[in-house]
């Protein structure tokens, strides 16, 4: 498999694209002025506690309060004599105290960041847990032997304190142990530099940043053999060659300095694969077609034949509709990053071993998928209900804003609609007031209306309300904006 991590890179913006075989699979977004807080370490101040919801709001210095929920603080069944009984979370915060948290979600749509108590720190090969004392191993390394291995080369190095915790990684399989302990060192050295941080850190304020976007995907994703990384920007290139020379040797020979004269970008057309993530419908090259709607609540996908007409019966079409249909959406969901519950409804299909195989399809391809899912079966209405777990905004929503004309509706009311709201206003304003004339200021389309279509029902409404009614055109008006004006 041919892959490629593209990176662009400008002063006010970070763009990762993961292409596989020239398909544009991910785009990871950071901006200067919206960077992502996963992995931020602050000391946070508690403002409210609420007990029905065991959790409480802590002022981390963002716009929104931060969330952190009893099931994330260290240690919490301890604090109760050892009981393995949970506390109530009025007896472990209160209003006024001072606590260190790191983010665990971003803060998405309304929803302010999540937070827990129990800080780690993620690098190559191991997550550093400070306050733990149990080391662990990835479940995807299964090997007994290899486990067993890893864990002796902590072992092997000395702590000097019970009160430290490692998690092998993936990527630490086959790792000699030399490696492994020079990432100890540093982990080790950056928990010993941020502890002198919060001493000098106040209430409300950051204490430790993670690295950017760049150097993270490089370390979350450089396990792959056959991945290169192209990088548009020199100063970049750099930090990610000092990075990758101190903590991934092997593939450093990988990281290219791009000089086309081409933006990065165009390579692949990525800028028109983004174009096409933030429209609803996504054509299929059989002529079928996905559907996607995203809520607040969830992510539905409606899958359709379209111009897809097949060449042998019905049952045949729907099936091979559907297969590729699966292929699509877990392309989508990743590229998009829908997170959540999604609802796909496949065209209804009446052979159970059609479905099973579109079930066992949709499962294989969202297997590349790094970001953990969960797939129900079919469900008795022909959908399948899936999560996504969320761990940042949706490409849409770093991308796009609620639409000023509909308020995110996605419609808008006709001016047939607006005109009977106008027509119900000055009813309303001329049994109240004393008036002796009244101007509609509305848009164009709108005052086209009543002039070709309800010409006649003004002038009787004039009559009614026994004032004269002027129309004005404001060319800067929405269709549904209006104002009725008493004079």
């Amino acid at each position: 498999m041919n892959e490629e991590l593209l990176v662009n890179i400008t002063p006010q913006e970070t763009r990762i694209a993961y292409v596989e075989n020239g398909v544009l699979m991910e785009v990871h977004i950071e901006r200067a002025s919206q960077r992502g807080l996963v992995g931020n370490i602050y000391i946070g101040t508690v403002v409210r506690v609420l007990p029905g919801m065991e959790a409480a709001f802590i002022d981390i210095g963002l716009e929104r309060t931060a969330f952190l929920h009893i099931s994330d603080i260290h240690n919490v069944n301890k604090l109760q004599n050892g009981s393995h009984q949970r506390p109530l979370i009025q007896t472990v915060l209160h209003e006024g105290q001072s606590v260190l948290v790191q983010v665990l979600k971003d803060p998405i749509g309304s929803k302010g960041a999540r937070l827990t108590t129990h800080i780690s720190l993620p690098s190559r090969y191991l997550v550093y847990m400070p306050d733990e004392n149990t080391h662990a191993v990835s479940n995807k390394i299964e090997d007994i032997e290899e486990r067993e291995r890893l864990l002796k080369t902590i072992e092997n190095y000395e702590l000097g304190t019970s009160e430290s915790s490692f998690v092998f990684r993936t990527a630490a399989e086959g790792v000699d142990q030399d490696k492994i302990h020079r990432e100890i060192d540093f982990l080790l050295k950056l928990w010993a530099s941020i502890k002198k941080k919060i001493k000098e850190t106040t209430p409300g304020n950051l204490v430790h940043a993670d690295t950017p976007l760049a150097i993270r995907k490089l370390r979350d994703v450089l396990d792959r053999s056959t991945l290169k990384v192209r990088v548009d920007s020199r100063d970049h290139h750099q930090q990610m060659l000092s990075f990758a020379t101190e903590y991934l040797p092997e593939i450093s020979p990988r990281i290219e300095l791009y000089q086309g004269d081409r933006p990065i970008f165009d390579i692949y057309g990525i800028d028109d694969e983004i174009q096409k993530a933030l429209e609803r419908k996504v054509n299929l090259k059989s002529g079928g077609h996905l559907i996607l709607d995203q809520t607040e609540s969830m992510t539905t996908i409606d899958v359709n034949t379209g111009g897809f007409v097949g060449h042998r019966n019905l049952d045949e079409t729907i099936f091979k509709t559907n297969l590729e249909a699966a292929q699509s959406i877990a392309r989508q969901l990743r590229l998009r990053n829908l997170g959540g519950i999604i609802i796909i409804d496949f065209i209804d299909m009446n052979h159970e071993e059609h479905k099973r195989q579109v079930m066992r399809a949709l499962e294989k391809y969202l297997a590349k998928d790094a970001t953990k899912t969960q797939i129900s079966d079919v469900s008795p209405l022909g959908l399948v209900q899936m999560t996504r777990k969320r761990t940042r905004e949706s490409l849409e929503h770093i991308l796009c804003e609620p639409c000023a004309t509909c308020n995110g509706r996605g419609s808008v009311k006709t001016a047939e609609t607006i005109c009977h709201e106008i027509s119900r206003e000055i009813i309303r304003q001329a049994r109240q007031f004393d008036i002796e004339k009244i101007t509609v200021f509305a848009s164009e389309s709108v005052v086209n209306t009543v002039i070709d279509e309800f010409s006649s029902e003004f002038a009787e409404l004039e009559a009614f309300a026994n004032v004269p009614i002027k129309l004005k055109a404001e060319p800067l008006y929405t269709q549904e904006q209006y104002d009725v004006v008493l004079m």
